[in-house]
């Protein structure tokens, strides 16, 4: 079961597009800076945060900004690394979800990064996958109102009987250029996830890559919906599918004999 601590932190979590300003009105001053021993805790929550896949290799490095092309103001960059097998894009979504999500809860913003280059692609026989830019930030500068952001509904994502305190809930799940790749159908006790392949907008990165992050975007929101899951009550049996098609509608994971 995730961690209970991380469920309010839906509701605070949000993507910080720069930091420069906090370094220019902060000056980086100690209050503002992360602490090694605060390096040492954010590596031990990845070491120890749940899986998809337990069984897929995954690390992180924390890294200074001069090993990435990453320019947004951050203090350091984590980088992400996993072997390549099926879903391992998906397992790391899951897994830095937590992460990201812990570090709202220690006041540290987060800005997830998949353009920009690792030089250093390659760590402990692992493959680079994606990044995440830290910067220490004050606390109001989280999300004041998690209603505004914008979302599709419940109704566009949400296919049969809505759950009070779930479906409108999950909704808030972060993805890349906010395509938001995902539809539940709920059948009885069965919630079927699937990665929807939405039209791509002409401006948006190229389709492969969007369909690459989409990838990834699909196991963040299934911790979201874990999340509002335990927070509810549910008990459920998840079942996870190889998602290696590229149809309109992939089915990633069957959550069975949910009751609460």
């Amino acid at each position: 079961m995730l961690s209970k601590e991380l469920y309010p932190m839906i509701f605070k979590r949000k993507s910080f597009h720069t930091f420069r300003n906090w370094k220019t009105k902060l000056s980086y001053s100690e209050e503002y800076r992360i602490s090694d021993d605060e390096y040492a805790d954010i590596l031990r929550f990845f070491e120890n945060s749940d899986r998809l896949y337990p069984e897929i290799r995954v690390a992180m490095r924390i890294a200074d900004n001069k090993e990435t092309s990453c320019a947004r103001g951050q203090e350091k960059v984590l980088l992400f690394y996993s072997e390549e097998k099926d879903n391992y894009l998906m397992n790391i979504g899951y897994i830095c979800e937590q992460l990201d999500l812990y570090l709202a809860l220690r006041n540290i913003g987060a800005l997830w990064f998949g353009l920009n280059i690792a030089r250093m692609p390659d760590y402990k026989g692992l493959k680079y996958v994606i990044m995440i830019a830290v910067c220490k930030v004050p606390e109001d500068s989280f999300r004041k109102d998690v209603y505004k952001a914008k979302r599709k509904t419940a109704e566009e994502i949400w296919h049969g009987d809505q759950i009070n305190g779930i479906s409108e809930r999950v909704r808030f799940a972060p993805s890349a250029c906010n395509t938001q790749p995902w539809i539940i159908e709920n059948r009885d006790d069965t919630f079927d996830v699937y990665r929807y392949r939405s039209p791509i907008r002409k401006w948006v990165r190229p389709v492969d890559g969007v369909i690459h992050f989409n990838h990834i975007d699909i196991g963040i929101f299934l911790c979201f919906l874990e999340l509002c899951l335990d927070q509810e009550g549910y008990t459920y049996k998840r079942k996870l599918f190889i998602d290696d098609k590229n149809e309109e509608m992939n089915l990633v994971a069957r959550y069975e004999n949910i009751s609460a």
